[in-house]
């Protein structure tokens, strides 16, 4: 892993910290790349549950570094987006915690991400029609599928940011922390997530993320096929036995 980049794996948790505080974070080649090879990482391995998305220096991610930009480099991983992770969402869930400054391409990663912890004084916005462009990297797609759309609309064509207690009001962010504690936070979040089943986690990341290219009927008929595998598995017969047994369970994947 480069610089730019810096992973700690910890109790079934992988921490990715984009490094480049000197920039605000600002997503280069080598951070797009850096954050894909840590998530597909994430993805490969078993023992790995959830991520934890991060940034360092105090500021989660200003966007797209300009300089990088201009100098030809892409702030997307092939086809897959930006860092890799705005068009091809992590299967496993990843959660965000965001200090300081989440704004453009940076809000777009937090979009990526399932669940937010942030420190009170972060903020998110996507600013781009404020220079006469577009919120392409994920933001004008997403945006609306986590808020009311006139708030979504209100996001993307003011271009002005939102403060954490808002963003948490929108149901942007779940849990706002201390100055600080943004790191902590989704540690803890993410290692309540990491004790369950990681079976039933993936499935049931994949159906809520899906809902909505879906219709009711699809919906039901996709729900039981992407379940039903989860329900025959080790892991529930595990689970309920655990429960029964008064004890915690010990899962296999399987």
């Amino acid at each position: 892993m480069s610089d730019e980049v810096q992973v700690e794996d910890r109790d079934g948790v992988r921490i990715i910290t984009m490094n480049r505080p000197q920039a605000r974070n600002a997503i280069n080649a080598a951070v797009a790349q850096g954050v894909a090879d840590a998530v597909d990482g994430l993805e490969a391995d078993d023992d790995l549950r959830v991520g934890v998305l991060t940034g360092a220096g105090g500021t989660f991610c200003a966007g797209m570094d300009l300089k990088a930009f201009l100098d030809g480099e892409s702030p997307a991983v092939g086809d897959r987006g930006l860092a890799g992770i705005t068009k091809q969402l992590p299967r496993k869930p990843v959660v965000a915690a965001v200090e300081g400054y989440a704004v453009a391409g940076g809000f777009e990663l937090v979009l990526a991400c399932d669940l937010v912890v942030a420190g009170a004084g972060a903020r998110f916005g996507v600013p781009e029609v404020k220079r006469s462009l577009v919120a392409a990297g994920g933001a004008a797609m997403l945006l609306p599928r986590r808020v009311p759309q006139a708030v979504a609309l209100e996001l993307l064509l003011t271009g002005d940011p939102v403060d954490a207690e808002r963003a948490a009001a929108l149901g942007l962010v779940n849990r706002v922390v201390e100055d600080g504690g943004a790191l902590d936070g989704a540690l803890e979040l993410a290692a309540r997530i990491a004790a369950n089943g990681p079976l039933a986690v993936a499935a049931t990341k994949q159906i809520a993320t899906s809902t909505h290219d879906w219709t009711t009927e699809q919906g039901w008929a996709e729900q039981d096929r992407i379940a039903g595998p989860v329900f025959g598995s080790e892991d529930a017969m595990e689970g309920a036995a655990a429960f029964a047994e008064k004890r915690d369970p010990v899962w296999k994947g399987r």
